[in-house]
Order: structure tokens, then C-alpha cells, then sequence
């Protein structure tokens, strides 16, 4: 495994971030465990959750990670764990239960979560989405509490624009802290609009990036080109985006046959090229797709294959403004 600073920290996480939301829902248990374990192994130490994840029963994933920490044997110590805040959880404590974030709410649900991850901190606490409504002087005081109280180390984004990111760093350099040290965002070969003022903004803004969806809901994996109606990738949502890109993805199957390495590692290792990323996340639903994927830090795709890529996937034509402007 590599490693690379997040964002303008020293703290130091693997190129690889195990992504959990598919565990307790589609991933059992023990599937689970094992998938967890065999990422260590792998020197993979960075691992992503959020409170709602395990829907319907929102809470499931992080009650199943505290059941592995609480094994023992060095898990929690190893591991740099991120969660989320924002969505509703349907507590019937909650009397505003609905998305948002504020003191009240952040507080409470961090609480919620740290029972439920067996822990008494995590390292990134992120907001799952951004809220207009809260005022950055509310949510960094908030997050400097919680700072000092050791319950969390550090603050990180997701699903932010570009221009939320300046501000909230605007805001954080007025109060002369940290601010965020990491963005979420949908990012992949098909789909490159982050490319345009996200990526340039957390990349200026000393933010690193954390790509979900690297895949493009599965596209990108090498098999949505034979898939059997009624699998995952067999739905009617994703069979329209099967045909709509099938030209793509034939070219792309093409490609990465030509130079020996399969489609999912492919599309990580194109991510892992560029300077603002720092960790996609992969989701895996069984121990295959982890392991198969740890072949992706280790591909370095020359430039003309990269150009080939851009030729295939074209993004949106730089950043803004330029691709805005002429």
C-alpha cells in the first residue's frame, strides 16, 4: 500500500479508502469482518462510514464497525476513521427531525454515532451535505468544542461547490484554525463536472479529495456490459446508463485490455494521477472486490494512455474559467 498526506495535515492515510455502506444491508456480518481484517492487512488504515448508513436501519453500519473494534487486537488503534453528520436519523428524541446541521444536532449526533462505533473519538467527522443555513462561526465553534472535548481530530466535507469550500476556509482562517482538511465528492471517468471548480478549489484550499462513486454506480468495473437482469447492476436505472455510455464503455473494455489491467483498477489508477486526489473510496460488497482493487496503487498509466482516456471520457473542458469563457 502507498500513503499521502490528507489535504494540508501530517497526517498520513493510504491511497486506497475502505468505503462501508454497502455492510449490514448487502455485505453480512462476518463478510464484513473479514473484509475489514484483509484491509489491514493490506495496510489500507483509512475507512469511511457515515450515521445513516445500513438504511432502512440507519445506524447499522457504525453499530457493525463497533462490534469489530471491540474484537480487540489493535483494530480501532490502526484505523482512521471518518463518519458523518447532516441527514435525519427518525429519533424519536429528535423533535426537528430532519436534514440540517447545527450545534444541537452535530453534538447529539456525534454522540450517537461514537456509542454506536464502540469509540470515544474519530479522526474526520464530515458534514454529509452542506447546510445554507447554518452560519460558519456556529459550526466551527461547535467543531473547536469538540476538538478540545478529543472527540474528534480533524473536520472534512462532502458534496460541497468549489465556492463553499473557500468560504468555510475563509471562515476558519478568521478564527486562525485548521478548518476542513477533506472533501467527498462524486468523481470518476463518467463523471468529470468536479474537474471545472471543485477539484481546483480543495486543491488551492489545501483540501484533499475523496472520491466516492469511482466507479460510476459500477459502470466503470469491467462487467456492465454482460450483466443479467435482476443483479445489482441489472437494474432498469442502470441499464439506461448502460446504453447511454455503451459506446464508451466498449472503448474503454478495449483500452484496458490493450494494456493488460482491468477496468475497475484502471479508473482508480486514473484517479490516483491526479494531484488533488487523495483516496477514492472503494465499497466493496464482497473480499474479491477489495483485493482486486489494491492492484490499482501500484498501475502508473503513461501519457498516452491518459490522453486515450480524455479521448473516451472527455471532461468538461478544464477548469472554470476558462472552460466557461472561451
Amino acid at each position: 500500500m502507498k500513503y499521502t498526506y490528507l489535504g494540508r495535515t501530517g497526517l498520513k492515510v493510504s491511497r486506497l479508502c475502505l468505503g462501508t455502506m454497502n455492510f449490514g444491508k448487502i455485505t453480512s456480518e462476518k463478510d464484513a469482518f473479514y473484509i475489514m481484517d484483509s484491509a489491514l492487512d493490506a495496510g489500507i488504515n483509512y475507512f469511511d462510514t457515515a450515521n445513516v448508513y445500513g438504511r432502512p436501519d440507519k445506524g447499522l453500519t457504525e453499530e457493525l464497525i463497533g462490534r469489530w473494534f471491540s474484537q480487540g487486537g489493535g483494530r480501532r488503534e490502526k484505523v482512521v476513521l471518518a463518519t458523518k453528520v447532516y441527514h435525519a436519523m427518525e429519533d424519536p428524541t429528535d423533535i426537528v427531525n430532519e436534514p440540517g446541521l447545527s450545534a444541537f444536532k452535530i453534538i447529539r449526533h456525534l454522540n450517537a454515532s461514537l456509542k454506536r462505533l464502540d469509540t470515544d473519538h474519530v479522526e474526520i467527522y464530515q458534514m454529509h451535505h452542506v447546510d445554507r443555513n447554518a452560519p460558519w462561526d456556529e459550526l466551527w465553534g461547535t467543531y473547536e468544542i469538540l476538538k478540545q472535548q478529543g472527540k474528534i481530530m480533524y473536520v472534512g466535507s462532502s458534496n460541497f461547490a468549489g465556492w463553499h469550500l473557500v468560504k468555510a476556509q475563509a471562515a476558519a482562517r478568521e478564527k486562525k484554525i485548521l478548518g476542513l482538511v477533506s472533501e467527498q465528492h462524486k468523481y470518476s471517468l463518467l463523471c468529470r463536472l468536479p474537474e471545472l471548480e471543485v477539484l481546483p478549489a480543495a486543491k488551492d484550499q489545501g483540501i484533499g479529495v475523496i472520491p466516492y462513486s469511482p466507479l460510476f454506480e459500477g459502470l466503470l468495473g469491467g462487467n456492465a456490459l454482460s450483466v443479467e437482469k435482476g443483479s445489482r447492476t441489472g437494474s432498469e436505472h442502470t441499464q439506461k446508463l448502460v446504453q447511454k455510455h455503451e459506446q464508451q464503455l466498449r472503448a474503454f473494455s478495449a483500452l484496458c485490455a490493450q494494456i493488460g489491467e482491468k477496468e475497475a483498477n484502471v479508473a482508480l489508477a486514473w484517479l490516483l494521477a491526479n494531484p488533488a486526489i487523495t483516496a477514492p473510496i472503494v465499497g466493496p460488497r464482497k473480499i474479491s472486490h477489495l483485493t482486486d482493487a489494491l492492484r490499482a496503487v501500484e498501475i502508473d498509466l503513461d501519457a498516452d494512455t491518459m490522453k486515450k482516456l480524455d479521448e473516451i471520457f472527455p471532461g468538461p473542458g478544464g477548469t472554470a474559467p476558462e472552460a466557461y469563457a472561451w
